[in-house]
């Protein structure tokens, strides 16, 4: 009875366990189930959020392939567009079903608009990767531009870019990423944010409106409008996605080898084709082809010994052409503005163009010493000049913040105190006050001579005395007194010397100083010109001027043992504020 018994209940606990291992594994089935579709679906968003996935579409094809040459060349989409977080990933996935029917029904704009309003605030995309606080030091840059002549001469631009950053605190906070840690907010008059009229700043414990001087917004509007604060993206509005000016781009090549800068005429051939616009990416092709019938035609003994090297140079045009010019979408380097710099774009001047005034006439800074030096040029054939990377010893009226618009009026003697000063106000690179990099470009964005800014800027004039004016500044062989003085100009001369020429003006208006030889006294009965403000005021020459008694090679730094606080030579007092290149106009070499 007992194994009976016994034996049954064995069966039953058989029977229970047979009947459990079915509801076990189902369980685990639905676990490991779940388990892969969430893996599955992680891994669906994951790739949703990559470049291949984007790319996929030729809609997007400008984008990704100038992102394929940027410095986030291996940032996925999904990182800057979206950010990290699940609750931003599934308002991204809602908010793009769109697509599905927009892309195949052709309802999409030609080009991509821009900007992007959907994007999250830059402290949840770009500082994930990028420390707002960094300070950067100064870093040379140099500029390889390459003329349209046969010879594709090479002009050099070289300057020190002070992108800066980091905390007053620290004794930083200055440069270009001053902006990071004082809180600035604009009102854009456009889509693009392209024209901006208003703007507040807080720095040094004050608060300060700007008004264009251009705008004609009232007190009311500026109270409802709008205000964005500026952030990374105002300025790095195309950090990854740039569509390069052919220019540039063919510079950049010429530079690297990619375009033979010994091929004659290359560098216009590329301008003829490359900044033209095209119907379709065929007609562009045939084109840039058309360039190595160009040189069989007009270049034979050259295409004869180099026609590898045209044929390589037409596959690089086309390969130029490729990055800067979409047909299909009607994409090309004028399409996107860039924020970076002022020379295609408003850039930079859409704030700081002179113009902006506070209720004191206080401006915005239009001043190239924030940002980077004065740029340096070396024309063809020429080294780079020494660059200048302090403004230490700048006087207290440079510091104005309308200096820019004010010192083509202000110019006279007392500039030769720290600078050299052949031609100025022109562009032939003799001298500080000639540079090409300055008075050769036509600054369309910059408002130097909005009628607001003359006026606070420009001498009152004062009325003829009948008597020639005396030239308050040195003057040389090459000065061309029309790039200031004529109808109109910076010094306007009277309308009845408009059929005057240049080599007229000193018959009757005599130089203060010469360039190359010893102050001259003033003529007589003429008006002292006054030093610049925070300088002393020029001495007049000694009758006896003493000679140099050494042999300047190796030895032309005459402030190493002649400055007027040294001990082994020192120069007399008043010569404090001297600059070096200025010890040879009065002291010259003996013999």
């Amino acid at each position: 009875m007992t194994e009976e018994f016994s034996s049954e209940r064995v069966a039953e606990s058989r029977l229970r366990r047979a009947r459990r291992w079915p509801v076990v594994l189902g369980v685990l089935g639905v676990v490991g189930f779940l388990f892969l579709f969430f893996l599955g679906s992680l891994e669906l968003v994951h790739y949703t959020e990559s470049t291949a996935f984007c790319s996929a579409c030729h809609v997007m094809k400008p984008e990704v392939t100038v992102y394929e040459n940027s410095p986030h060349a291996r940032t996925e989409c999904g990182t800057c567009h979206i950010g990290p977080g699940a609750l931003p990933v599934v308002q991204a996935k809602l908010a793009n079903v769109r697509y599905l029917y927009v892309y195949p029904l052709n309802l999409f704009p030609r080009p991509i608009e821009s900007p992007i309003h959907s994007l999250r605030p830059v402290e949840y995309v770009c500082e994930q990767c990028h420390w707002p606080e960094k300070f950067y030091e100064d870093r040379l840059l140099v500029l390889n531009k390459y003329g349209a002549d046969n010879a594709n001469s090479l002009t050099q631009i070289a300057l020190m870019m002070k992108t800066g950053g980091g905390l007053k605190i620290e004794g930083r906070g200055r440069g270009i990423h001053w902006h990071i840690e004082n809180p600035v907010w604009y009102i854009a008059a456009d889509e693009k944010r392209q024209s901006i009229p208003w703007v507040k700043a807080e720095f040094g414990g004050s608060t300060i409106e700007y008004l264009s001087t251009d705008s004609t917004l009232t007190p009311e509007q500026i109270a409802k409008a709008e205000k964005r604060k500026m952030d990374c993206v105002d300025c790095h509005n195309r950090a990854t996605h740039v569509f390069r000016r052919p220019a540039d781009a063919l510079d950049d090549a010429l530079a690297r080898g990619l375009l033979p800068s010994d091929l004659p005429a290359i560098k216009n051939q590329g301008l003829t084709v490359l900044e033209r616009t095209y119907a379709t990416e065929t007609e562009a092709a045939t084109a840039i082809a058309a360039v190595e019938e160009f040189y069989r035609k007009y270049y034979p003994d050259v295409y004869a010994k180099r026609e590898a090297d045209v044929k390589a140079a037409v596959a690089s045009l086309q390969a130029i052409f490729d990055r800067t010019q979409f047909p299909f979408m009607s994409v090309n380097w004028e399409t996107h503005p860039d924020n970076i710099g002022h020379k295609d774009f408003p850039g930079c001047f859409r704030c700081h163009d002179g113009k902006h005034l506070s209720r004191d006439n206080q401006a915005i800074r239009l001043e190239c010493n924030i940002c980077h030096s004065i740029p340096q040029v070396a024309d063809p054939g020429k080294p780079l000049p020494a660059i200048q990377i302090s403004s230490a010893r700048e006087p207290e009226s440079h510091r104005r913040t309308t200096w820019l618009a004010e010192h083509r009026y202000i110019f006279d003697v007392s500039c030769i105190g720290c600078h050299t000063i052949t031609n100025p106000g022109g562009s032939d690179n003799s001298s500080f006050c000639a540079n090409s990099a300055c008075h050769a470009s036509q600054w369309k964005f910059a408002g130097l001579d909005a009628p607001k800014i003359r006026q606070l800027s420009a001498p009152p004039k004062v009325p003829s005395r009948g008597t020639p004016d005396p030239i308050p500044h040195p003057i040389g062989q090459r000065t061309d007194c029309t790039i200031c003085h004529g109808v109109g100009k910076v010094h306007p001369s009277p309308e009845n010397h408009a059929s005057f020429k240049p080599d007229m003006c000193t018959s009757c208006h005599k130089p203060a100083l010469q360039e190359s030889s010893a102050p001259l006294a003033a003529p007589a009965g003429a008006t002292p010109v006054a030093p610049r403000a925070g300088q002393p005021t020029p001495a007049p020459a000694p009758a006896g001027i003493m000679a140099i008694p050494h042999d300047l090679a190796g030895r032309d730094n005459c402030l190493m043992c002649h400055n007027p606080e040294g001990n082994i030579k020192p120069a007399p007092k008043d010569h404090v504020g001297r600059a070096n290149e200025t010890c040879q106009m009065c002291h010259k070499p003996k013999g």
